[in-house]
């Protein structure tokens, strides 16, 4: 897994089915979602290759809690000592104390959901810190947590106004182009939650299947809410386009 660079303080770490994003700041790193289960070496990998010390890792924020997002996160919190942030309503699935939020899935959105659960489960994973909507994280100049549900409960995207990023989670996706995402629990809140998404106009959208957005971000964030239906998107063969 090679890191690549968005920004000079950005980097995703594709994992095929998902990815995390790597931001870094002057003395430590910060991990949004972790990868899957047996990751934690390839994504250690990964920082060394960025040219960076994985011991400098400080938090892994979660934007919710499925396997792909939340498998590695305490090999890697225990190896290099951070801590492991999710929201209060997805605390107790990432815990392994309340099952995973069953998707309202579409006909066709069957066998991508099937694809994605051949990633292996994630172990039950501690949350030393759960966050609301509007709470600062403490990295990224005044990262923020804006609170949006419909792919899960507690699903969270994370905002950095002070760098035009947004970390969208699985709520909005970019496989080929901009688009609502897949496998909501509830997927008119998670519409909702999209467009809410979509009025913080970021110039860089990062999402957990598909590539950044660096290119008329907002344009294109704004354009895929206001015309979001829960219709096929073009996933077939895409980059990160099969996953839950």
């Amino acid at each position: 897994m090679e890191p690549l660079m968005v920004t000079p303080r950005l980097y995703v770490l594709d994992h095929s089915i998902g990815q995390a994003y790597l931001w870094r700041d002057e003395e430590e790193l910060t991990l949004v979602d972790a990868g899957w289960a047996g990751t934690a070496d390839a994504t250690a990998a990964a920082v060394r290759a960025a040219g960076l010390d994985p011991d400098r890792l400080r938090r892994i924020v979660l934007t919710h809690c499925h396997r792909d997002h939340v498998g590695a996160a305490q090999e890697l919190a225990d190896r290099h000592g951070a801590e492991i942030v999710a929201h209060r309503l997805d605390a107790p699935v990432v815990r392994g104390e309340a099952p995973v939020p069953e998707p309202d899935l579409l006909d066709w959105e069957l066998p991508l959901y099937e694809h994605g659960l051949t990633v292996p489960e994630a172990p039950p994973t501690r949350v030393d810190r759960e966050v609301e909507d509007g709470e600062e994280l403490g990295f990224g100049d005044g990262a923020v947590v804006v609170h949006a549900p419909g792919h899960t409960p507690g699903s969270i995207a994370v905002h950095l106004p002070r760098h035009g990023v947004l970390f969208a989670g699985d709520t909005v996706a970019s496989v080929r182009e901009v688009t609502f995402g897949v496998f909501h629990v509830d997927r008119a809140l998670a519409l909702e939650s999209m467009r809410r998404l979509a009025e913080l106009d970021p110039s860089v959208l990062c999402c957990g299947h598909g590539a950044p957005v660096v290119t008329d971000t907002a344009a294109r964030l704004r354009a895929a809410a206001a015309g979001a239906v829960p219709a096929q998107p073009e996933w077939s063969g895409g980059p990160n386009g099969q996953a839950a």
